[in-house]
């Protein structure tokens, strides 16, 4: 499939829409239609990502997480997100304490609270 950023974009604004009237299936669907056609907008690709968690669709959510890492590999918010569908839903630890430590070092702040999750994963880890 070819990219099409300029429709990708009224997919997006479209499935945003949708996600503000309650209408998450819709969300979804636009939202889908807008990364096959811009692969490498991060801002969906996550939004999607958080919609498909909240439909326990967690296998998607992160398979999805994981091909926007690979186009845009410095978005903390991916790797966030990544590694709590896979430590929360998917139980895949490794995985998890990777990308919470790839979110640690790209936004470069003292987060406390993502500190204390790698230093439980690595704990479970051991």
């Amino acid at each position: 499939m070819q990219t099409n950023p300029e429709l990708a974009k009224s997919f997006a604004r479209e499935g945003q829409l949708a996600l503000e009237q309650g209408r998450k299936n819709a969300a979804v669907e636009a939202w889908q239609k807008a990364v096959e056609l811009d692969p490498g907008n991060a801002v969906v690709v996550n939004n999607l990502a958080l919609v498909m968690k909240d439909q326990h669709r967690f296998a998607e959510a992160a398979k999805l997480l994981e091909a926007g890492i690979s186009g845009s590999p410095d978005v903390a918010e991916l790797h966030y997100n990544l590694a709590v569908i896979a430590e929360l839903y998917l139980l895949e630890l490794d995985k998890a304490l990777t990308h919470y430590n790839r979110y640690r070092a790209l936004t470069e702040e003292d987060n406390k609270l993502v500190t204390g999750w790698i230093a439980d994963l690595e704990r479970r880890l051991q």
